[in-house]
């Protein structure tokens, strides 16, 4: 049954106001990274996990401490360090000697959105803690598991890998992230308001714009964005392509090592509907999925060694993919 994409298009307009005054909210603090704030409205949307790449001073930390003031929930910053326990993090079992009982003490990961900041400077035993609640939204602490709160959101930042005291982060958790967001240094225009807007010591106030059932009415509105059954062939083309690139006569067998996983597939389905959300309409265009092609795949497709001797990178890789597959 074909849905009313004029009907969803009417839904979609009257929760794009919600997007637009988080947006202008979190424009009060941050200067430029139009992409970056996209894309975390993006993951706020399509409940997806986000992990911000990007070299120290890009106000990674602040973009994300900024859009978690603007929705009415619980928000956790979590400073990760080598020393920190996974116990930090999801809690732990205290012995009470009065009644020889244990009493479960939670961690901060029982929020609704959590800043994992600088993420790779903790070990991958430290990561690995976040991976059920990424995944199945619950922890575990001893033989007791406990749903998370809904909106459950993780934005993770990271320094690039070269830097000093940074850990690679575990496949298992990368997955886990449906975009992988690199962001650059600002242009002059905005790297002088910065300055200005610091000098000042201008303390904008944020104000509040969303509560949480907001947040999931919207999703539920995302959910029901129309896209064609060829779109999700075309989906389903590139996630395949990653794997087998010699059947789409593409010569970059030897730089891949690994392929995108099914994760993949789903993640850049439900992120185009987001970002159709975004731009306005009901329905997902095939501009839609190339738009957000790059964020969803750039840390699922791991290159080989001759891929990196040849200095390319995942995204060299992504662009001769959506270049060679045929667009429905």
């Amino acid at each position: 049954m074909q849905p009313n994409i004029q009907e969803i298009t009417k839904e979609v307009e009257k929760y794009g106001q919600l997007t637009t005054a988080i947006s202008a909210e979190v424009k009060k603090v941050i200067v430029g990274q139009d992409y970056l704030i996209e894309r975390l409205l993006i993951g706020l949307l399509a409940n997806g996990h986000i992990l911000v790449e990007g070299v120290p001073g890009l106000a990674k930390t602040t973009a994300v401490k900024t859009l978690a003031r603007t929705v009415d929930t619980s928000f956790q910053r979590i400073q990760f360090t080598p020393d920190l326990l996974p116990a930090d993090l999801i809690g732990t079992q205290i012995y009470e000697p009065k009644t020889g009982n244990f009493n479960i003490k939670k961690g901060p990961l029982f929020s609704n959105i959590i800043l994992a900041d600088e993420i790779n400077r903790a070990p991958a035993k430290v990561q690995s803690a976040l991976l059920e609640a990424m995944q199945e939204r619950q922890v575990t602490i001893g033989e007791t598991t406990f749903p998370l709160q809904d909106p459950f959101l993780v934005m993770a930042t990271q320094n690039p890998i070269e830097q000093e005291g940074t850990y690679p982060l575990p496949e298992a958790q990368v997955d886990r992230f449906m975009l992988k967001l690199r962001i650059n240094y600002p242009n002059k225009a905005e790297e002088k308001e910065i300055i200005k807007r610091v000098s000042e010591r201008a303390d904008e106030n944020i104000i509040k714009v969303a509560t949480p059932e907001q947040i999931r009415q919207a999703r539920e509105v995302v959910s029901k964005i129309y896209i064609d059954e060829k779109l999700l062939d075309y989906i389903v083309e590139i996630v395949f392509a990653t794997r087998e690139p010699k059947v789409f006569g593409i010569d970059i067998e030897s730089l891949i090592q690994y392929g995108a996983s099914p994760r993949a597939s789903i993640y850049l389905a439900q992120a185009a509907k987001a970002y159709a959300f975004l731009q306005g309409r009901g329905y997902v265009i095939p501009q839609d999925i190339k738009s957000i092609g790059s964020d969803v795949l750039r840390h699922r497709v791991i290159l080989s060694y001759e891929a990196e001797a040849e200095d390319l990178t995942s995204d060299d890789i992504i662009s001769k993919i959506f270049d060679n597959v045929e667009v429905p």
